[in-house]
Order: structure tokens, then C-alpha cells, then sequence
């Protein structure tokens, strides 16, 4: 058991993804007793044990999907007769708890002017961690943007080599112009980001995308990108424009649908 919650402090330390399986339920014979753990990494190595055998792997299946949709489960066997589908025959019933553990949603400024100052000062406050990124350097410091977790002052086709990049990964570009999109965002295309937004407006990103088709960027990498980004507020000054962008990245993430409150209640008659 130590070794699981050593582990579990490491995938904190590191902002990494695996799934806690813990036995919550036992009622006759059953292989482990509750409170039993096994902790599942992505790779498919694992810590501990919920009873080996066909009820183990049938577990580790559901704790690799757990991690990879974001939502725990509780899952129910009987053990009693494998010809009905049962992983096994001790006579007993088993429940196992399922829970994701997942690294904190991250926000990545790149682009640290006005705007992305704004952005980085939201996305903190709303509990993001945040990293911001430039490729000048003078831009990409604490004294300049002191609301950031980590900076990287790189180019922004180096960000994927710099840290990790995964599904709870929200990229806003706030660049200071096409041409630097064009040149950067063909290996971000190629993460697993929840999110890549890049700010502007219509005519730039079009003036965006003839150059990353240029490049050879298929279409439906294109078609990732959010832009201009951001919910429609008639936005105007960096700190509105921050919470326009920030609103979208909430509404992605908890899959809310930008409608007004209003609008959005059923009605009762």
C-alpha cells in the first residue's frame, strides 16, 4: 500500500494520469477484501492488486478508459458462473471504484503581451495552473508576468519538446501576428490539446491558414483551432478579451453550451 501512495505523490509531483481501483464492496468469497488497491498508469503498468485473474484485467480495461474520458465508475461482478460472463467462481460479489487521477487542467499563454498577461491573470485566479511562453525573451519572465506557474521562453514550435502537452492542455495564442502562427502551430496541431485558440481577427486567420496549407497542414488539423477565439461579448480591452477567451475554455472543458442563463432554462409553461 505504501508503494501506491508513494506513487500517487510522484503523479502529482509530475502532472501525470493513471486510475486509483479500489475495492469498496465484498459479500461472500471474494479474492481481495475492501480497501484493496491497484493503481493503473497509461502504459499499462500497474501497483497492486484488486484479485488477479480475469476480474483484475477486466478492471485495468475500465481503468484505462476512466483515465482517458476523465470519469470514474463503480463497477459491479458476481463471481459465481464464468459461462454467464462472471470473472470468476469464488461464490461472492465484488465492487470496485474506479477514480481518475488526472493532472490539473493547464493553461499556456504564448504570447505575452496585453492580452496575454490578461489571460494568464484569469486562468490563475480561476485555479488553471498557467505557463507562458514567448520567444522574447524580455517577455517571458515572473517581473513581467508574475500570475505564471512556468515560462518557457522558446519558439513556439519548441513548446511541444519543453513540457508535456495532454488532453487537460489549453493553448492561447496571443501572438503578435500571422506569421508567427503560421510558423508555430503546426507541431501543437499535433498534440493531444484540449484546447488551441489563437487570437485575431477573421482576415488574419485566413491570412493563417493559406500559409499553414502551404506548409502541408491537412484540414482537419486546421480545424482544431478556435479563431478568433473566444465567446461573442463585444470584447474590447485585454481584461474583457481574457474573459471572453477564458469563458470558452470553461464552457470546452465543462461542456457548457455559451447560451445565456436565461435562454438556456427549460420552460415550465
Amino acid at each position: 500500500m505504501d508503494a501506491i501512495y508513494q506513487a500517487l505523490a510522484e503523479i502529482e509531483k509530475n502532472n501525470d494520469s493513471a486510475a486509483l481501483c479500489t475495492v469498496v464492496k465484498s459479500e461472500g468469497s471474494t479474492p481481495r477484501h475492501v480497501g484493496s488497491k491497484m493503481l493503473v498508469h497509461p502504459d499499462g503498468k500497474f501497483i497492486g492488486t484488486v484479485g488477479g485473474g480475469d476480474l483484475e484485467h477486466r478492471v485495468l480495461d475500465e481503468a484505462w478508459i476512466a483515465i482517458s474520458e476523465g470519469q470514474p465508475r463503480l463497477l459491479s461482478y458476481r463471481m459465481s458462473d464464468p459461462s454467464r460472463g462472471d470473472p470468476g467462481v469464488c461464490g461472492g460479489q465484488v465492487e470496485v471504484f474506479v477514480e481518475p487521477i488526472l493532472p490539473a487542467p493547464m493553461v499556456v499563454v504564448i504570447g505575452a503581451g496585453h492580452v496575454g498577461k490578461a489571460v494568464a491573470h484569469l486562468a490563475k485566479w480561476l485555479g488553471f495552473r498557467v505557463a507562458v511562453s514567448d520567444d522574447r525573451a524580455e517577455f517571458c519572465n515572473p517581473e513581467t508576468v508574475p500570475d505564471a506557474d512556468a515560462y518557457y521562453p522558446a519558439a513556439m514550435e519548441e513548446l511541444p519538446g519543453q513540457f508535456k502537452i495532454n488532453r487537460r492542455t489549453f493553448l492561447v495564442l496571443t501572438t503578435r501576428g500571422s506569421s508567427v502562427d503560421a510558423a508555430g502551430l503546426g507541431p501543437l496541431l499535433d498534440s493531444p490539446a484540449a484546447y488551441v485558440g489563437v487570437i485575431g481577427s477573421r482576415r488574419r486567420w485566413a491570412a493563417t491558414v493559406k500559409e499553414l496549407r502551404a506548409r502541408g497542414i491537412s484540414e482537419e488539423k486546421i480545424s482544431r483551432v478556435h479563431s478568433p477565439m473566444g465567446l461573442e461579448l463585444q470584447a474590447e480591452t485585454p481584461e474583457e478579451i481574457a474573459v471572453s477567451i477564458m469563458a470558452e475554455i470553461l464552457m470546452i472543458r465543462d461542456k457548457g453550451t455559451g447560451k445565456s442563463m436565461k435562454s438556456a432554462q427549460p420552460n415550465n409553461g
